[in-house]
């Protein structure tokens, strides 16, 4: 197309796309530039080159182009989710939680968006704000199973392990495939004995 016709940044895109499925992100990130110089005010160029670099770990050069696409779009949950998990990698926590809360206002059913405010708030031990984030999640989400296992390791890190522990019994009996994510969000919760023995009695019933 390139070659049959003069470049516009529609074709770029496309290029940048396929390199980007390809793995392969600097090319991607190439072909994304030239269509921004093209589009300079498409803020959605700017995100798809944070998102190469994010792909990368290359956090800080991720969180300069987000700061251009949210100069121009500032409430696209996309934008300020990808910024909280930037914020959260970086360690900058209380603003990871300001961008993750803007991304959960403006969409409420979005659940990758609830999932990263969670692990932010949890990470950063604000346990009471997470219990209360996890309780908006579960109303906003008709009761998604992964925020029970949430609102059980939040509840543990509480001290709250009775409670707790009723919590990751439902979540179990619901649904079991996301047991993972209960555990990696602190994986030293196998340490505990009683968790040990409730995931051991789900599975002999099985």
């Amino acid at each position: 197309m390139l070659e049959l016709s003069k470049p516009e940044e529609v074709i770029y895109e496309a290029i940048g796309h396929c390199y980007d499925r390809l793995k392969n992100f600097a090319q991607a990130r190439f072909h994304y530039r030239k269509a921004l110089h093209l589009n300079p005010d498409d803020s959605k160029l700017h995100y798809k080159i944070a998102c190469t670099y994010y792909n990368e770990g290359q956090w800080i050069s991720a969180v300069k182009q987000l700061e251009s696409a949210l100069k121009i779009q500032r409430l696209q949950p996309e934008y300020n989710l990808l910024m909280g998990e930037c914020k959260l990698q970086l360690n900058e926590l209380k603003e990871a939680v300001q961008f993750l809360s803007t991304a959960v206002r403006v969409r409420p059913r979005n659940i990758s968006g609830w999932e990263a405010l969670i692990r932010c708030l949890y990470s950063a031990e604000f346990y009471t704000e997470a219990r209360q984030q996890t309780q908006a999640a579960l109303d906003h989400t008709n009761n998604k199973t992964i925020f029970l296992y949430y609102l059980s390791a939040i509840l543990f890190a509480m001290n709250k392990s009775k409670e707790a522990l009723l919590y990751l019994e439902k979540a179990l009996s619901a649904s079991p495939k996301h047991l993972k994510k209960f555990v990696q969000l602190n994986p030293s919760i196998l340490q505990n004995p009683q968790v040990v023995d409730v995931i051991a009695q789900y599975k002999k019933k099985r």
